[in-house]
């Protein structure tokens, strides 16, 4: 079975996805004019000033929604991954997807807004809505929301559930199959509670959780501050090729920095949108901006504590694709969320294992939150297609996705780091392929939202009164914002 997945995934992430991640993220960069620079200051405001209804979360909770799902063990194994598989210039093209994935974030969060619909009195949308609207394929939406619940309802979960039970057992010695159930049973009890609870839950860990991390690093970096001139150089030399040890594996270099990148940020990938979608506000744009910040949130401030904590401390192995080291700093250990526990006891002797492993539970936990909410909204959609709207049996429906989950998540506990990271990869690639395909031909709604919003701030129209008009914009089948444009 290992061996077929892996030759999936080899197919799935060849260069045209890496090339295709690299090259939207220039094409948004550019149509926005660089949005992620110029409303930097709009983007924090908004974090703040968001609104509730009974239908939908707030920005904030809508950012914190979208960052359980991007905050995860990618961001302390996947960081070390691409160290150990691409050299330290990997850091460097995890900064470059991310910053130019902020383009593709804000892209597809505004389409989720602008094409979304009130379902079972909440707010639901994402890719496989707007794909429909929009582009007026609806094979090719069914072929999304299919690929999206087989992602995060069964490949995905696995390398979070993975990660939490590898990290407690170097920590405590808990055996795994223990840290599957008491993960399950913790786990049940918050999406058997729907999008409210999960917002909630998210409201409060993941501010504090980053928090937390990121203050870790900072200690560490300070600790080590004369080293941060070279460790720099060496990430940028790297990442070009300039760096001799590592000029031998610039491919690497850039291929799996890009594909942690995504795998971390998500940026285009299609999981933001559906938490952008469940968002309360008065324009589209507002939430694009919101969510385009989130993948600043994640690679550059949590992607980059965890690479700077590795880096500063030299607590990694590089490998050449080959099997043979190029760098061997911890003889004999595994590449992965070990690098990041030996970096954390530079500091405090022993405390390495134990601080990670929870970090590792908080920022993995909170992802299988997020994956299970996207996987309902897209199963939601599914079930609206395919049974045209027949509501008897949706809750066995729902429960049964519930249950489908919980169990890869179990699995997930149990099997193998390497099987699990194949098959989440397949997962993340699955969903880039269709979602940045579909939003590179759709785009164009969502720049004019842009171009709308512009307008009205210029206008000097106080945000909270700032609307969005479909119809005047020549926005076709955005039918949630024409009913609430009647309704006031």
């Amino acid at each position: 079975m290992e061996s077929v997945i892996n030759a999936i995934n080899s197919v799935i992430w060849s260069n045209w996805l890496i090339g295709l991640c690299l090259g939207a993220g220039v094409y948004f960069s550019f149509r926005t004019r660089f949005l992620q620079v110029r409303h930097i200051k709009e983007m924090v405001i908004l974090l703040v000033k968001g609104e509730k209804s009974a239908e939908g979360i707030s920005s904030f909770q809508a950012l914190c929604t979208a960052l359980a799902g991007r905050i995860g063990t990618g961001n302390i194994a996947g960081v070390a991954t691409a160290i150990a598989m691409g050299g330290p210039g990997a850091l460097f093209w995890m900064w470059a997807i991310a910053f130019l994935g902020a383009g593709s974030a804000f892209v597809e969060s505004t389409l989720a807004q602008i094409y979304k619909e009130v379902d079972d009195g909440q707010y639901r949308g994402g890719p496989a809505y707007y794909i429909e609207k929009c582009m007026g394929l609806k094979w090719y939406s069914i072929l999304f929301a299919v690929a999206t619940v087989l992602a995060t309802g069964f490949f995905l979960p696995g390398v979070q559930a993975n990660s939490i039970a590898i990290g407690v057992q170097n920590a405590f010695g808990m055996q795994t199959w223990v840290a599957g159930i008491f993960v399950v049973a913790l786990l049940a009890l918050i999406i058997f509670g729907g999008i409210k609870r999960i917002s909630s839950a998210a409201e409060l860990i993941v501010p504090f959780m980053g928090a937390a991390y990121i203050l870790m690093a900072l200690v560490i970096i300070f600790v080590n501050i004369e080293k941060l001139p070279d460790v720099l150089a060496l990430i940028f030399k790297s990442a070009f090729g300039s760096e001799q040890a590592f000029a031998g594996i610039i491919g690497s270099t850039i291929a799996w920095g890009v594909k942690r990148g995504v795998y971390s940020n998500e940026a285009g990938q299609g999981t933001g949108p559906q938490a952008a979608a469940a968002a309360e506000v008065s324009h589209p744009a507002k939430q694009g901006f919101v969510q385009a910040f989130s993948v600043y949130v994640d690679t550059l401030f949590v992607c980059s504590a965890t690479g700077f904590m590795i880096l500063m401390t030299g607590s990694y192995n590089v490998l050449n694709g080959k099997g043979q080291m190029i760098v061997e700093n911890l003889p004999g250990v595994d590449f992965g969320p070990a690098f990041t526990q030996i970096a954390v006891d530079t500091l405090v002797p022993g405390f390495g294992s134990a601080f990670v492993a929870i970090a590792l539970f908080f920022f993995a936990f909170t992802t299988l939150m997020a994956y299970y909410y996207i996987a309902e909204v897209n199963l939601a959609y599914l079930y609206k297609k395919i049974f045209k709207g027949n509501d008897s049996s949706k809750k066995y429906v729902m429960i049964g996705l519930k249950i489908v989950l919980l169990c890869a998540t179990y699995y997930g506990c149990i099997k193998t780091a390497t099987l699990a990271w194949a098959m989440g990869d397949i997962g993340v690639g699955m969903m880039a392929w269709l979602n940045i395909i579909a939003i590179l031909i759709i785009a164009k709604p969502a720049l004019v939202a842009l171009k709308d919003y512009e307008a009205q701030k210029k206008a000097n129209i106080p945000r909270e009164n700032i609307k969005f008009d479909p119809v005047k914009l020549g926005i076709k089948n955005a039918d949630f914002w024409v009913e609430k444009l009647k309704n006031k």
